[in-house]
Formats: structure tokens, C-alpha cells, sequence
């Protein structure tokens, strides 16, 4: 069986829906803590498909995280030197973006929440992602961007109204997503469990925010995680990845 390698920063910050999708097809999924300094592989060629999560830190960070700098290291030679599948979340699509040699900074507004994912026409000329609608809420939580994203061979696939490179792709293989849509009910759960994440759903969904956003955005969530699905599902059939 083929297997995933996974670089998961936080404990708070998983798999998701994602993790569903993948053991549907057989795939053997291999996370790598880096939050408790796991190693990382040194032959990532056994390796099918990458993905690389979120987390709150930046990329910038080296000094208070040193895995940093090793996962962009394995992110370049599984991307660009074996060029294998690969997903980039969040963080994990920063860092697939500093690796193709575009830059982070901050944006102009932070996007926390719900905020409409505005296709590309490049999106519709993608066999993986021809599905996805012209405008999709999807959940956002990001302060910082990938900025000059000027390689010859990635695409712009998808933008917010201030986040030019929401959704992106580097030749036909390697995803960056700024966004969200692996997370469900479940997951904002338990990421009211840590304090700083409780305090900002509370300032942005009200003193329930596990209430206000079922009420509100339980459509929304379905349609992500459908979404998401289709997208895992078309990758690894159309990158025999299974």
C-alpha cells in the first residue's frame, strides 16, 4: 500500500476530514510530530503524496522552531527535486511558497472566519479542481500571505478580496491553500480548548461559538468538507497516488 507522510505542527491542528478521504482509498498515513521534534524521513521517495498542516507560528520562526527549516528542506526535495503530490495548508502553504521562491508577509486584514474563495479560470482548467464553483465560502484564520509568487511554473488558481494567492498550484503536482476546508464542527471544538483560538472565536461567533456557527455556517462546513473530498479523491486518482 502507498503511503502519506504528514508534518503536523500542533497537536490541535490535524488531519481533519483529510484523514477520512485518505484511509478510504488504503492509504497508509505516516504523521510526523514536529512538535515533538520527530524525525523526519531521509528517504522521502517511499513516500506517495506530502501534506503539510497548519499551526500558528510563522515561518520566520527558525530560532523558536528549528524543524522549520528541516521541513522546507524535505518540502524542496519532495516538490521540486522528486516532484511527488503535494498539499500545503495554511502554514504548510507558506512554506511551499517560500520554497517556490515567493516571499510572507502580512495582510492587510487578517481573515478570520468565513470569507468567500473567488476562482480563477485556471481552477476550471485543472482536472483535479474543475468541480469547484466561481465563489465558495470557505474558513479562513491567517494574518500573513504569500506575496511575489513569481516562478514561472506555478498558478494562481484562487483569491479572497484581499488575499491574492488563496489557492495555488506549482506545475501539475504541488497545492499551497491559504484556506480551510478539511475542518468541521469537531475541530473548532476542540480548538476551544486552547485559550488564545477560545478568546478569538468568541470575539468573532459570540460567547457560543460552537451554537452560533452550526446555526449559521453548517451549509458552509458541508460544502468545504465536499469540496475538500472531491479534491483528495481527484488527486490521488489522477496522480496514482493509490
Amino acid at each position: 500500500m502507498k503511503k502519506v507522510i504528514v508534518f503536523q505542527h500542533v497537536h490541535y491542528e490535524d488531519l481533519e476530514k483529510i484523514e477520512e478521504y485518505l484511509l478510504k482509498k488504503d492509504l497508509v498515513i505516516e504523521k510526523i510530530k514536529l512538535y515533538e521534534n520527530q524525525d523526519i524521513p531521509k528517504d522521502l521517495s517511499q513516500f506517495s503524496l506530502m501534506i503539510s498542516l497548519g499551526g500558528p507560528m510563522d515561518t520566520w520562526m527558525v530560532k523558536q522552531f528549528p524543524w522549520i527549516v528541516k521541513e522546507k528542506n524535505a518540502i524542496k526535495e519532495f516538490v521540486i527535486n522528486l516532484e511527488k503530490p503535494f498539499i500545503g495548508i495554511c502554514l504548510g502553504c507558506q512554506l511551499l511558497g517560500e520554497v517556490l521562491g515567493g516571499k510572507i508577509q502580512k495582510s492587510k486584514f487578517s481573515e478570520i472566519g468565513f470569507f468567500n474563495l473567488i476562482a480563477k479560470e485556471t481552477m476550471n482548467n485543472d482536472r483535479n479542481l474543475n468541480f469547484f464553483p466561481k465563489k465558495v465560502p470557505v474558513f479562513q484564520w491567517h494574518s500573513y500571505e504569500v506575496c511575489s509568487l513569481s516562478n514561472s511554473k506555478t498558478e494562481n488558481l484562487a483569491t479572497t478580496s484581499c488575499t491574492e494567492n488563496q489557492f495555488f498550484r506549482y506545475k501539475s503536482h504541488a497545492y499551497g491553500l491559504q484556506f480551510h476546508f478539511e475542518i468541521d464542527l469537531n475541530t473548532i471544538e476542540r480548538w476551544l480548548k486552547e485559550k488564545t483560538f477560545r478568546i478569538t472565536l468568541e470575539n468573532i461567533f459570540g460567547s457560543n461559538p460552537i451554537k452560533n456557527i452550526k446555526k449559521r455556517y453548517l451549509n458552509e462546513i458541508n460544502q468545504m468538507n465536499l469540496l475538500c473530498e472531491n479534491f483528495i479523491l481527484n488527486l490521488i486518482k489522477n496522480l496514482n497516488i493509490n
